[in-house]
């Protein structure tokens, strides 16, 4: 089996429609009659499946409560009430591809309360295992940064309208 390679992707943003979609050539095959089945044509996956994948996998893991930065947030949240908007789940997800292996970074927004570097490692080891084991592409390593804390008052949870002041 021979492998085609594809352009690399430098800092690829396509979730946030703001860069050019990549593919990267995983396998690919001989042409004829005489190849066995599975070898006969190329697979090609674009960038934003590993954007999307890694994107759902870190959602996954309790202790995260959003992805992206302040502005990304801002802007994902009208994006989710417009009817008929659709969720970005590859909002807060960079990926570089190269031609086997790709390497992604993540911007998450965490619960208060919950240890910080346990949800970074289980979002490390979601995000590679799902992105791995669907694309089968090596992940390199995931970055993780943690943007910020949601604290539960922010959802107008706990929030007393008694005034310390009178």
């Amino acid at each position: 089996m021979t492998t085609h390679t594809a352009p690399v992707a430098k800092d690829v943003s396509v979730a946030q429609g703001t860069g050019p979609t990549q593919t990267t050539a995983l396998s690919g095959g001989a042409t004829g009659a005489d190849q066995p089945a599975p070898d006969r044509g190329r697979t090609s996956i674009a960038d934003v499946v590993v954007v999307k994948v890694a994107g759902i996998a870190a959602r996954e893991i309790p202790g995260v409560y959003d992805m992206g930065g302040g502005l990304s947030r801002t802007i994902g949240a009208v994006r989710d009430r417009v009817p008929g908007g659709r969720p970005n789940v590859g909002r807060g997800v960079k990926v570089e591809v190269g031609e086997r292996q790709t390497a992604i970074d993540l911007d998450l927004v965490v619960e208060y309360g919950v240890p910080i570097t346990d949800v970074a490692r289980d979002v490390r080891e979601n995000v590679i295992s799902a992105v791995e084991r669907i694309t089968g592409l090596d992940v390199v390593e995931v970055n993780v940064t943690v943007n910020d804390v949601h604290l539960p008052e922010e959802d107008g949870e706990g929030q007393s309208t008694d005034s310390r002041v009178e």
